[in-house]
């Protein structure tokens, strides 16, 4: 049975904004890492869209090493977005889900094949919601947004986490790995 792992960046107040944050080399790095090693990855229709950047970048490279694999890899893993309002998309790699979140992250990790990324904040709610999350990327960085969206505002009960590793970046930035808790 695959593994739903989902991993994200944070503000150091909480806030969950892709573009609030400057990942350095090493971020790119690790990132590109857990791309190569997931065989799909789901997004929610506004991460998919900030997420196209790369799809340009794959195709134009800018010369800097860590953008350029991180965006050969983004394009390569196979994505499943999650809309109400996208009835296609145009990325070679990636389709529209056909059905609800669960139904698919259900049926994703029956397949064989290497694990399942998520890396929305929306998909990644909704599996906690659900208790399907396996494992729990957490990436907070040395910034205060003071504005976004908190991560955990629309999670329906308080989960327990097992913090399991850490790892501290150049820039600051600190991964935590959790597994949700079995215990109440």
């Amino acid at each position: 049975m695959r593994k739903i792992i989902a991993a994200i960046n944070m503000t150091l107040d909480g806030f969950c904004d892709h573009t609030a944050v400057s990942p350095d080399e090493a971020v790119h790095d690790h990132y590109g890492e857990l791309l190569k090693s997931a065989g799909v990855a789901l997004y929610g229709r506004k991460t998919y869209l900030l997420m196209e950047f790369w799809k340009d970048l794959a195709e134009h490279p800018s010369g800097e090493k860590s953008m350029d694999d991180f965006a050969l890899q983004m394009d390569a893993i196979p994505k499943v977005v999650f809309s109400r309002t996208l009835q296609h998309v145009d990325w070679k790699s990636a389709k529209v889900a056909a059905r609800d979140l669960e139904t698919e992250a259900l049926a994703l990790r029956e397949e064989d094949g290497r694990d399942i990324l998520v890396g929305s904040r929306s998909l990644i709610i909704g599996l906690l919601n659900l208790g399907l999350v396996d494992e729990f990327q957490l990436m907070v960085h040395p910034v205060v947004a003071r504005k976004g969206l908190p991560l955990f505002e629309e999670l329906a009960d308080g989960v327990i986490l097992k913090l399991t590793k850490t790892q501290t970046f150049a820039s600051g930035a600190i991964l935590l790995y959790y597994a949700p808790s079995k215990e109440p």
